[in-house]
């Protein structure tokens, strides 16, 4: 997925997929104005449209392998 650097604010827990629900880490905004949110799964599942039609997509899927700040060192 390509990722465009917005003043967006970061996505959050409460951010949903519009696919089915689960915890959006993409946001994708339209040419044609609003916005989209995605699951990692579904924002890979249909990436090729998406760049079609978007006007910035901001990627956050990284998260997703990061370790929390306040994890243990041999968590990390």
């Amino acid at each position: 997925m390509t990722t465009v650097l917005t003043p967006a604010s970061p996505l959050t827990a409460a951010d949903r997929c519009d696919r089915c629900g689960a915890q959006a880490y993409l946001r994708v905004v339209l040419l044609s104005g609003g916005e989209l949110l995605f699951c990692a799964h579904h924002g890979r599942k249909f990436e090729p449209e998406l760049k079609k039609i978007a006007a910035e997509i901001q990627d956050e899927t990284e998260r997703l392998t990061s370790a929390p700040a306040n994890a243990a060192e041999e968590e990390r």
